[in-house]
């Protein structure tokens, strides 16, 4: 028995030295096929001839099953682990494990329902989202044209913004962030603008014209007037030129003769184009003009600017502000007028004012400028006299659409301007003088002349110192 056991572990040293020599992937079985080598050398015949035969063959088949678990141990390898099934993956039945292969199992695998119909979505994203940035692109190349001017045939196209279209707001004035009063700005009416520019053809979106006045406060910025405009002009020159002394605004000279009244310049102002004859005697009337020569109190009375709008060559916006044209005349008549001249209406006892209301006068009675000092001379004197004027000049003052020499009823008419009737000086000057008027109520001539009468072979004036002298002379008239 001994010699058994010690044969068994010599098995065992040779088991272990086979261990290293077998790879790990040769499996179980070379080291089982080792041991039954073996066991044949020890149990051989004697299983037959020992009589304890039996019970060492019990023995050692527990010993037998050792190197079976150590050969499992020694040899065990992950690809013999049984393989984890997916709990997912449903279980073949054993009819389809079993079901032969047509030739329709060895063709290729179609795509499934579900891949083929995304891919199609995906397309027909794409496609959509291409076509959406098409059309955007091709509407903002269209946007930018319009703004730029891009591409446009070059012409020009006369554009009229009348007054009527410009309305005045008042809005809250600052100055570095503090509160200091109100103003009133003008306000362009957009719609007008726009309708006017697109009938032009100097621009193609209205909507995207409007838009960008919106943003850009053109509202404030476009002045009435007549204005040439370029095609080639974008949004920005379009609105720029539409102010008053841009490259695009129309000018116009006119010459305002002396004498003229406020009637007859603003007249001539409406038939030029300049503003309308209701905006300047709206504006002669309301407007506050910065000047000291005019009275605050006689605001809301347009015969307050009368004498004032000096006579002058003037270039004028055509469609410009009523307030603006008229500024001009006060502005060059503020500029003439010097201190001196008031200095001397001050020694004489007349306020400049009353110089002013003498002198048009004279330029309404004087055929030339020898005749001016002359009458002067007679309106001083019949004034010191304590006598009426008796200057017909002041009754048509009233009647500006007549011509010629005023009628019986005009001469009877009860008017302050009716100086046949009245003493003194009449409420307003009957025109606007020029400076050769001017200078003359200031420095008359010394005479004693108390009546005028027209010469009507020379178009001079005869002066004469009584009244006798004077009818005789005009019974030789016609």
């Amino acid at each position: 028995m001994n010699d058994d056991l010690k044969k068994l572990n010599e098995i065992f040293e040779r088991a272990d030295s086979k261990k290293e020599e077998i790879p790990e992937e040769s499996g179980t079985g070379a080291g089982f096929e080792e041991f039954n080598i073996f066991e044949d050398e020890i149990f051989g015949d004697k299983q037959d001839s020992d009589p304890d035969a039996k019970e060492n063959l019990e023995k050692t088949t527990a010993i037998r099953d050792i190197p079976k678990k150590l050969d499992e141990m020694l040899f065990k390898d992950k690809d013999d682990k049984p393989e984890k099934k997916d709990e997912n993956v449903k279980r073949k039945k054993p009819a389809e494990e079993e079901a032969p292969k047509d030739e329709r199992d060895y063709q290729p695998v179609r795509q499934s329902r579900e891949y083929r119909s995304g891919c199609l979505g995906g397309l027909l994203y794409f496609g959509f989202v291409a076509c959406i940035s098409i059309v955007l692109a091709v509407l903002a190349w269209m946007a930018a044209s319009d703004v730029l001017a891009l591409g446009n045939d070059d012409f020009t196209a006369t554009i009229s913004i009348p007054t009527s279209v410009i309305s005045s707001e008042t809005v809250d004035k600052y100055e570095d962030g503090v509160l200091k009063g109100t103003e009133d700005i003008s306000v362009a009416d957009i719609d007008y603008v726009a309708d006017t520019l697109k009938d032009a053809g100097l621009i193609e979106y209205k909507s995207l014209f409007k838009f960008y006045c919106r943003i850009s406060h053109a509202a404030n910025k476009i002045d009435p007037g007549l204005y040439e405009l370029k095609s080639t002009y974008d949004y920005r020159a379009l609105i720029k030129n539409m102010q008053k002394g841009a490259g695009g605004t129309l000018t116009i000279d006119i010459t305002i003769p002396e004498g003229y009244t406020m009637y007859k310049i603003f007249k001539t102002l409406e038939e030029e184009d300049v503003a309308s004859y209701a905006d300047l005697m709206e504006a002669a009337a309301n407007y506050s003009f910065n000047y000291d020569f005019l009275d605050p109190e006689k605001l809301g009375d347009a015969a307050r600017l009368e004498g004032y709008l000096f006579p002058d060559t003037y270039q004028f916006y055509i469609g410009m502000q009523a307030s603006s044209a008229i500024n001009k005349f006060l502005e060059n008549y503020n500029y003439r007028v010097t201190d001196d001249m008031e200095s001397r209406a001050e020694s004489m006892g007349y306020s400049m004012d009353e110089i002013i209301n003498i002198a048009s006068m004279i330029e309404k009675e004087a055929a030339n400028n020898d005749e001016r000092q002359l009458i002067a001379s007679v309106i001083y004197n019949r004034i010191r006299s304590g006598m009426t004027l008796g200057i017909d000049a002041t009754i048509l003052y009233v009647h500006p659409d007549h011509e010629g020499e005023p009628d019986a009823d005009m001469l009877e008419e009860d008017s302050p301007y009716n100086t046949r009737i009245y003493s003194g000086l009449p409420p307003t000057p009957i025109a606007n003088p020029g400076l050769a008027s001017i200078n003359a109520a200031l420095y008359p001539s010394d005479t004693n002349y108390l009546y005028y009468r027209l010469d009507e072979e020379s178009g001079t004036h005869r002066f004469f110192q009584t009244y006798e002298q004077f009818l005789a002379f005009s019974g030789t008239q016609g």
